[in-house]
Parts: structure tokens; sequence; C-alpha cells
């Protein structure tokens, strides 16, 4: 990595200023005790809004008033706060929408609301935004910043409203991420540079590549290069049965991918509960679970049973212990797209980089097939990396990354195909997990991103009707919702059609980026009887 997440408030001290940009900090270090009082003090219900709050003055300075002030009789916390904090407001305030329009034109309409660019005259003082060159798409809500494996699904919407340069300047973000940091965090918040997430970027680049000119891909060929490097790092020191942040070594010597994050402790924009969770852990194991709670951040899916060997219970995390079946799809994926651009590039030494990640896309679909499908069940699972167990007791929907990637043999397409037919479709879609345990990335949720994948993963392996049946249960599912309140969730429960979806660490947000791409790319593909995957 690049610049380390204290490393970055280093670099802009002592005036955090950027030419043209808003400063960003990192509230956890610079505030001091500040931020654990807020925190915990339950002024906020949500984490998320202190550390998203604009300081007034220089956060030392606050800090210091702090100190002096917090053991006064007269001395108001909530106050204080207002005094020296401009708090944030949930994306997309002030729309209203018109339910006596289609769904269709309410996406629409809401992509100028929920597009943000550079601010060249923004007010001065620091910001854990961290300024982005070119225009992105955020999802809604309590999401005011760009998250990586969000904005691919978005793009979706995007190219099918004919916005295609907002796909590119939001790949020209995410480049600019990669090269400053050495990867694309999380979001472009600094408490967010100790992890990633799914890594998206070569399925952007394939989809942007198709809506315009294959050769405008190359453009991000150094980006899905050193992203790569990212997740790899650490490879070379491996022996057997061993790991190093995001890459384990199996015992039979494969090479696959945990996710993972380089901080153990609360995360600052979940920090009660993850303070609160952690005093129910053992002193001893708090470092790892946290970790493992930073780890499941980074997959996308926070909080799900597919993580749990208790469902029921958080502080049974075991992320770091797994080899996740969509992470390495996504791995897979990229490294097919790098020696493809490197073999249509044509430069002196393109040719042996092209063969030497053939040859590592090759080795990873055949090690992720021989550990993660179990042909007794006819489904893909993640894997202790330990033990080379299969999680076959947590079937997730993460099973349809290796159809809609393309890694998947024949058979093995057509029998996941036939459990997901069989054990998680529900009349709104399919369920992200067959586990109802109160976390939102398990039943009887579904989910916009698990849906595309699912519904082009089993079009391409033959089973179109189950890809119609999804996707035409989806929609209704969203118009629906959509007449009844005026707007695209997060996420939807897929059982019971009366009912909001719920479950996890705060409320179900409304807006929202890949709902409304997947919807719109839905749609399309059903007016035109096609569809196309990454």
């Amino acid at each position: 990595m690049a610049a380390g997440w204290h490393g970055l408030a280093a670099q802009t001290a002592p005036d955090h200023r950027r030419p043209g940009s808003v400063a960003y900090y990192d509230p956890v270090s610079e505030l001091g005790p500040l931020f654990p009082a807020v925190q915990l003090s339950g002024i906020f219900a949500d984490s998320k809004t202190f550390v998203d709050a604009r300081p007034l003055s220089p956060p030392a300075e606050i800090a210091a008033d702090f100190a002096r002030s917090r053991g006064g009789a007269r001395f108001d916390l909530r106050a204080f706060v207002a005094q020296h904090f401009e708090l944030p407001r949930p994306a997309g305030t002030g729309f209203r929408s018109d339910t006596a329009g289609s769904m269709e034109a309410h996406i629409r309409a809401l992509w100028p609301v929920l597009t943000r660019g550079p601010r060249l005259n923004a007010p001065p003082g620091p910001s854990s935004l961290i300024e982005l060159p070119h225009r992105y798409v955020v999802p809604g809500g309590r999401f005011r910043e760009v998250y990586y494996w969000d904005s691919f699904f978005t793009m979706l919407g995007l190219v099918r409203s004919g916005r295609t340069d907002l796909v590119r300047s939001m790949l020209d973000d995410f480049a600019y991420l990669v090269e400053t940091f050495g990867h694309i965090p999380n979001g472009n918040r600094t408490y967010y540079l100790s992890r990633s997430q799914p890594p998206f970027l070569a399925a952007m680049v394939g989809l942007y590549a198709g809506a315009t000119d294959t050769a405008h891909a190359l453009a991000y060929l150094g980006a899905l290069e050193t992203e790569h490097a990212f997740w790899m790092d650490g490879v070379e020191r491996l022996a057997p049965g061993q790991a190093y942040r995001r890459v384990v070594r199996l015992h039979d010597g494969s090479v696959l991918n945990r996710f993972w994050d380089d901080r153990a402790e609360p995360r600052p924009e979940s920090y009660r509960q993850d303070v609160e969770l952690g005093r129910r852990v053992p002193e001893v194991q708090r470092e790892a679970f946290y970790r493992s709670l930073r780890a499941t951040a980074e997959s996308g899916w926070d909080f799900s049973s597919r993580w749990l060997r208790d469902p029921m219970d958080l502080r049974t995390l075991e992320t770091t212990d797994l080899v996740p079946v969509d992470l390495n799809s996504l791995l897979y994926h990229a490294e097919r797209l790098i020696a493809a651009l490197r073999a249509f590039r044509g430069r002196e030494g393109d040719a042996a980089v092209a063969r030497r990640f053939t040859a590592a896309a090759a080795a990873r679909r055949r090690s992720l097939l021989a550990a993660a499908y179990d042909s007794a069940t006819g489904f893909f699972y993640d894997v202790r990396w330990r033990s080379g167990e299969r999680v076959t007791d947590r079937p997730t929907l993460a099973a349809v990354a290796p159809l809609f990637l393309g890694l998947a043999t024949r058979e093995q397409g057509r029998a996941v195909a036939a459990r997901l037919a069989r054990d998680f479709l529900r009349p709104g879609g399919l369920v992200t997990t067959l586990a109802n345990s109160g976390q939102q990335w398990d039943a009887p949720n579904g989910w916009a991103p698990l849906e595309w994948m699912a519904i082009e993963g089993v079009r391409q392996y033959g089973r179109a009707d189950l890809a119609d049946t999804v996707r035409d249960r989806w929609l209704d599912l969203n118009r629906r919702t959509f007449r009844a309140t005026g707007r695209m969730m997060e996420k939807y429960d897929v059982a019971d059609l009366a009912r909001l979806a719920g479950g996890g660490e705060y409320p179900g947000q409304d807006g929202f980026g890949w709902t409304n791409g997947v919807a719109l790319a839905l749609i399309a593909g059903a007016n035109l009887g096609a569809h196309s995957g990454p």
C-alpha cells in the first residue's frame, strides 16, 4: 500500500490543505479523547455521522478545547460538537419522487442527485472525505461517498442511460485512487484506507470497453496490474499452509486469496457497535475479532451468517480464515483481462507478461474449482484455508460468482442453477442465504448485485428460463416498492413482499445506486431479449 491511514494524515499535516479541494483528516488520531467520547456517548445513533462531520476549525484546536473544557460543571458534549462540527446530510436530501411516473424515469432523474464532483470552491477546513478529480455517483442515504464494488452495478445503469461519460470519469477516479494509495479503498474516506472491497475494477473496465471501444480499456491496464499486486502482496514468502495479508497458500501449494484489513481495531464508522461487541470477546482474542470485523466489511457482505461459525453470534466471525469463492472468481477475471490487454497492446515484453497472467488465471481456476466445488451437493462454497474444509453448512449466493465470471464447468453451472431454483428462489427473487440470522446479508433479504450476478450467471449456463423468472420477480418487487414508497431501496425482503427488508447495524437506506443500475440493466435486457456479463 502506497500510503497508510496514519501515513495519509501525516502527509497532509500541518495545514491539512490541498489546492482546490477540501483537506482530509483522520478523526481517530487527530481528535484524541474527543473521538471515543463522542462515539460512545450515543449522541449519534449512527457512528458514521461523526466521522463524516466536517471540523469547523483545525482538529488539534478542537481537541485542545475539549481537553480544557470537558471537566467543567456546565460542559455539554452535544453542544460542544454542534459548535465545532458541521454535520453531514444524507445523500439525496430534498429530492421528491413522482410515483405517478415510471420507475425508470425516477432512476434517471436520480443520477444528477447522486452525482458528486471536484469541489473547486470548497469551504476551508479538513474532511475525512478524500476528494477525487472527476465526477462519481454515490449510493444514497448515509453513503455519501463513492463505494468500490457498488460502482460496477451503478455503472450498468449509467451505460443504459447513455452516460458512458460518467462511467469513464468514475474509472478515472478509481485509477487515481490506485495510483495514490496502491489500491481502491472501500470508499473515498480516510477511515476506509486500510481495506478495499471486492475487486470489480476489471469488470468495470470490460463494461466500459464493451459500451465504447475495446482500445479504451488500455488506459486502465496500469491500474489493473497495480491493484492485482495489492491483492497478491507477500505471495512469494508463503510456504504451504501459510497466509499473509490477503493471500494464502493452501497445503497443496496452490495460491488463493482472502479478505483482510490492515488494522485490528474498531471501525471508526461503526465505533460504538464494535467496541460494545469487542468487550464481550476475551481480550486475548479481541485483536483477531476486530480484524475479522474489518475483513468482513472488505467483503461487502457486512454482516452475514456466511462468515459466522454460529449464525446468531457476531463474535464467532471467521472471515480471515476463509477463502471466498466470489473474491477468487473476481481475481481470475482480472488476471484474464490483464493478459488479454497485454496481448492486445503488443509492446515489447507484453507477450511474456500476458503468458504469466494467463497461467496465473488457469492455476487459480484449477485451485478454486478443486477447493470450492462440492460435487455431492452441486454447489460452490467458501473454504477454510487451514484445513481445506468446505463450509457446506452455509450455502450462499456467492456460489453464482463462478458462473457469472465463467470459471464453472458446464456441469457445475447447471448444478448450481438447479440448487438456486430449488432452495433460493422466493416470490421477489433470490434470497441471499438460507439462514435467517437477523443480519442484513441473510434471509429473507435480496440484494441487487447478487440478483444480477445470478441472473447473468445462470443465463450463460443455459438456464434462460430461471434467469427470466428471477429477473421478472425482482423487477416486480422493485416496482411494487417504488409505487408504495417512492424510493429505490438498498435491499429488499424477497420472501414477504409486504415487508421492507431489515436487519444489520444501520437502518435500510434508499437512493440507491446499485439497485438503480441493476434495474435499468435488467429492463434493457428484457427489452432486447438478451444480457451480457462482464
